[in-house]
């Protein structure tokens, strides 16, 4: 059985704000468009924490579900949620997943992977899934050339990902921290 993948997440931070964006397209395979209105960019830890995950649709919701319990452990703190994520995979404490993560709170930006790793961008943005080097190219072009605010660069980034990237559609969910 093929897995269910294909999407497109971005986030930028500008400003003060933080903004995760990501379409709604699950694609089973590379042919068929299986749904176009999953909402893979949510909030967690009483809205303190803005999540965004691609990959393999049954490990992006398992790393999600492990990470928001490390994140309750510790007190919503994002960075030691990550660092204790990445020790307990490597440990073998939880299975590899095939799956990326964006998470942010006010301050921090962070991708972590299923398989243990976790980077923090050096400029504040960065992207996952099918589309993601569209749509972070989009996002370093915007930051950098003009003064529109963090959510309109990742919408207008998910845009141009959507134009390329056939993973990709318009059904965006967007947060903000």
């Amino acid at each position: 059985m093929e897995q269910f993948r294909g999407t497109t997440i971005v986030a930028v931070k500008r400003d003060g704000k933080t903004v995760i964006a990501g379409d709604g397209q699950v694609t089973m395979g590379k042919e068929v468009i299986f749904k176009s209105t999953t909402r893979k960019v949510r909030r967690l830890y009483d809205d303190k924490v803005v999540v965004g995950f691609a990959g393999g649709t049954a490990d992006a919701f398992a790393l999600c579900e492990e990470f928001e319990k490390l994140l309750n452990k510790f007190s919503g703190s994002l960075m030691r949620s990550a660092v204790e994520y990445a020790k307990n995979v490597r440990s073998g404490g939880h299975a590899n997943a095939e799956a990326l993560m964006i998470v942010a709170d006010k301050s921090t930006l962070l991708i972590v992977s299923g398989v243990g790793d976790v980077i923090e961008p050096d400029d504040g943005i960065c992207a996952i899934g099918s589309g993601g080097n569209y749509a972070l190219s989009a996002a370093k072009a915007l930051i950098k050339n003009t003064n529109l605010s963090a959510r309109e660069i990742a919408v207008k980034s998910m845009e141009i990902a959507t134009e390329i990237c056939v993973f990709t559609n318009g059904n965006y969910v967007i947060e903000e921290v």
